[in-house]
């Protein structure tokens, strides 16, 4: 594989980035809106395969569930018969460097237990139709606004299939499909250097105002979603319960949050639950931005678009979703357990977060390499005020085909100076997500958290 790998479209990059500021207006002509579906996926993606034919044709993705699958049950892996077609380790590293992030190329080269077995590559990623269609739409409206801090005109479809700076790309990945509603039980663990771990259970609803079906951007009114997290176990920490109401532009309207305690039994404003801030129950292992890969305000960082490259990424991984798991099962010393991950060669496009001048962040620069075909975020680099590499974090996705999307079903964030790593979206011991429930806006108010928390 090694020499194979080509970064696309360098050169033209490098002039848009000059030509197009973050105040640019999509302004996407007819010719280029109708390459949707085309020679481009709907979402934006290129339709063709490689030309080693190591990254096949987007042939629509997951278009139904597995026979026999039920919603309510794991989701069954639909590419079970997939041979491991080899295994990068650190004894032929050298072989894949070309198609490895710096952060898994450190992962190698100090873990000896780590390993990334490679599997066929399956453009598995697909979204509703009337996604499809909105993003057509939205394509020749959206546009950045205040200096890139947020995004006008825009709503239901991704705002810029066809990018032109990484700005774009990055909203790109904020304004992604993930359904209009959600309610998950999901857990979190802060896995020590020896593999010691407690779970934390979290109840999670969302809705997803951006993308509910009529939604416009009058509107929206700057508020993307509703999101209410839950602490349920272990019993010191349950009762606690987290509020969000997310706005686009968070420069201009700051991320609405409050927080319940049961002790003190008072909802109270939560103006830390931002930036680089620690997150809930994270024992210091990620950042409220971190949180599904990347989330929150642009405002802090330049972004840079490098280019799209062809990367070894987590991808279909339903082995690692599976209920036959228990966590004990996934969470080994100092990473995931191998034997249940699978990675894939795909096309990522990749930005370069470089903190402002007169800005602080806990980390000065990251990296994000965002799948082509949903704009997932799956892998990311984040380093230290030294410049040295400091966090490994993977997204490891699948295709939620009961109502088709591509969502991560667990989340790594990989310290490699402390050896330690967090896991968040565990989900094998619990019942499964449900976007079929339709809790309303009203359930989301402050009022309706005193109300939650007084029960």
């Amino acid at each position: 594989m090694k020499g194979k790998t080509s970064l696309f479209f360098c050169a033209a990059i490098t002039i848009l980035t000059v030509l197009f500021s973050p105040q640019s207006v999509a302004d996407l002509s007819d010719q280029q809106i109708a390459r949707l579906g085309n020679d481009l996926t709907p979402l934006g993606g290129e339709r063709a395969g490689n030309a080693e034919g190591t990254i096949p044709e987007w042939t629509g993705g997951i278009l139904s569930s597995p026979e026999g699958y039920q919603i309510g049950e794991h989701h069954r892996d639909p590419f079970s018969e997939d041979p491991i077609l080899f295994t990068i380790d650190s004894s032929n590293l050298e072989n894949y460097r070309d198609n490895l992030t710096p952060g898994h190329q450190r992962m190698l080269e100090s873990y000896s237990s780590f390993r990334m077995p490679v599997y066929p590559s399956r453009r598995s990623a697909s979204a509703p139709e009337r996604i499809y269609e909105a993003t057509r739409l939205t394509a020749a409206t959206a546009r950045l606004a205040d200096d890139g801090n947020g995004v006008a005109d825009a709503a239901i479809g991704i705002p810029f299939p066809i990018p032109e700076n990484g700005l774009e790309i990055i909203w790109n990945h904020l304004l992604r499909y993930r359904g209009d509603t959600i309610n998950c039980e999901m857990g979190q663990a802060a896995v020590t250097a020896g593999g010691d771990f407690a779970i934390v259970k979290f109840l999670t609803q969302a809705e997803m105002r951006y993308w509910l079906p009529n939604m416009t951007a009058d509107q929206l009114d700057n508020t993307m979603m509703y999101f209410k997290q839950k602490i349920t176990s272990p019993a010191r920490l349950a009762g606690d319960i987290l509020l969000v109401h997310e706005t686009m532009n968070q420069v201009a309207e700051a991320r609405r949050a409050w927080t319940y305690n049961p002790g003190q039994r008072r909802v109270r404003r939560a103006p830390n639950v931002a930036y680089d801030n620690p997150g809930t129950t994270s024992d210091g292992l990620r950042t409220s931005d971190q949180f599904d890969m990347f989330n929150g305000a642009v405002d802090r960082y330049n972004w840079e678009l490098v280019g799209k490259r062809e990367m070894f990424v987590p991808y279909n991984s339903y082995k690692l979703h599976s209920g036959q798991l228990a966590f004990s099962d996934l969470l080994t010393p100092l990473h995931p357990n191998p034997d249940h991950l699978r990675y894939e060669l795909h096309r990522v496009w990749i930005v370069e977060a470089t903190l402002k001048k007169g800005a602080s962040h806990l980390y000065p620069r990251r990296t994000f390499y965002v799948d082509e075909d949903s704009w997932q975020i799956l892998l990311a680099d984040s380093y230290d005020a030294r410049g040295e590499l400091w966090r490994v974090s993977e997204g490891h996705v699948i295709n939620y085909y009961e109502n088709p999307l591509i969502w991560s079903t667990l989340e790594v964030h990989i310290d490699l100076q402390a050896r330690r790593y967090l896991a968040l979206g565990l989900d094998n011991e619990f019942n499964m997500c449900t976007w079929d429930e339709k809790p309303e806006s009203r359930d989301f108010s402050v009022a309706a958290l005193r109300r939650e928390g007084i029960r």
